[in-house]
């Protein structure tokens, strides 16, 4: 089952991200200047709209790949970056 979620509020804090992470930072940059919601209109016919457990969303899935290949990482190199970076919307 795929529910589209608009926008992530991770924390009470996350003003405090405009304040800390630069405006040219590069995946700030490109959060602003592409509309990730390709991803779901692309996918959405691949998800059963009433069964099944909830699904990942699969923009921040794409999001992950992405930084994947920025950053020439590993799963495990993304998802220990992430929760301190905070840069990349809502992944």
């Amino acid at each position: 089952m795929l529910i589209q979620q608009q926008t992530i509020q991770l924390t009470a804090y996350a003003d405090l991200y405009d304040k800390v992470v630069p405006q040219k930072h590069l995946l700030r940059q490109i959060n602003d200047l592409i509309d990730f919601s390709f991803v779901y209109q692309e996918l959405v016919s691949k998800y059963c709209p009433d069964n099944g457990r909830r699904a990942e969303s699969p923009i921040r899935l794409f999001k992950y790949l992405l930084l994947k290949v920025i950053y020439d990482s590993s799963d495990v190199d993304v998802r220990q970056i992430l929760p301190c970076n905070g840069l990349f919307g809502d992944v």
